[in-house]
């Protein structure tokens, strides 16, 4: 199915989009760097635990676990739209990350 063809099938309904969530995951992950990102923060956290400042320290590290939380939450809906905006990106990842069926008439 052509990128064309698909955002006009989706804009219609003729077709049930299914995101697979943890390639979504992994993909938006690795594209954010959030790995380079996250780790720094993780040891930030344990840091200030360490030095005494326990609160701050767990305060720290509990947003970054509820950072990486939102991102494997939201990256399905974030492949989808990127798919449904993005040819390139369409033609890149629909296959691996997209199971597209038709919706039967009734």
């Amino acid at each position: 199915m052509t990128h064309a063809e698909f955002v006009a099938a989706y804009g219609a309904g003729r077709v049930r989009v299914a995101v697979h969530r943890a390639r979504a995951a992994r993909l938006v992950a690795e594209r954010a760097l959030l790995p380079f990102f996250l780790l720094p923060v993780f040891g930030i956290g344990v840091a200030l635990a360490l030095v005494g400042r326990w609160v701050a320290g767990a305060l720290v590290f509990g947003c970054a676990l509820a950072l990486r939380a939102l991102v494997r939450w939201t990256s399905a809906g974030f492949v989808l739209h990127r798919c449904l905006v993005d040819e390139a990106f369409y033609r890149e990842h629909a296959e691996a990350l997209l199971r597209i069926e038709p919706v039967g008439e009734r």
